[in-house]
């Protein structure tokens, strides 16, 4: 049985969540979000009490309805929390001479990380992009959204151009990530 499945999911009063035909519609301030209900017809119920949201699995013996039960449970917690709060994560931008500009009227995320050429992403509609920097100091990425499926993939995307190095630590990496240093040949 499912634990994280069973507990019940708070709607804060700034949020609207509706169940339409397999179809999981949240609104809040900071947008709307879908989430589509796979292959669950009659074995995964929702039931909205009050201000509780309610998911029963009516088929506890079979391991695939087990795992969506608390699957289905995740996702929509995560978009309560996106649309009402907003998720947010930081890159830091480490070596000498990277740079990033962010256009804001076309939407795209320049970026000079040592390479021959700068490197241009295109960003998407539902993510917000801040960029931070002081003079002698590294380059800072905010990225926010409220999907935060969504905000890992193009957080991971944009760190995956310029993975950290562990010899000098170059690289761009997450501001929370801790790089372990290898130390390099002694003469």
């Amino acid at each position: 049985m499912s634990r994280i499945g069973n507990k019940p999911i708070l709607i804060p009063k700034n949020v609207n969540l509706n169940i339409v035909n397999n179809i999981i519609t949240v609104i809040g301030k900071f947008g709307i979000l879908f989430q589509n209900i796979y292959k669950c017809n009659k074995v995964i119920e929702f039931k909205i009490v009050k201000n509780l949201l309610y998911i029963n699995n009516n088929n506890k013996n079979n391991k695939k309805y087990k795992s969506l039960h608390g699957l289905y449970r995740v996702l929509i917690n995560n978009m309560i929390i996106g649309v009402s709060l907003g998720f947010k994560k930081e890159l830091e931008l480490v070596g000498v001479g990277y740079k990033v500009d962010y256009i804001s009227n076309i939407r795209v995320l320049n970026m000079n990380l040592g390479f021959s050429h700068n490197i241009m992403i295109q960003v998407p509609n539902e993510i917000n992009i801040e960029i931070k920097s002081e003079k002698g100091k590294n380059y800072f990425i905010i990225i926010k959204s409220c999907d935060k499926h969504l905000l890992g993939i193009f957080s991971s995307k944009i760190r995956s151009f310029r993975k950290p190095e562990p010899y000098k630590g170059k690289g761009v990496k997450y501001t929370t990530e801790i790089i372990k240093r290898k130390t390099g040949k002694s003469a």
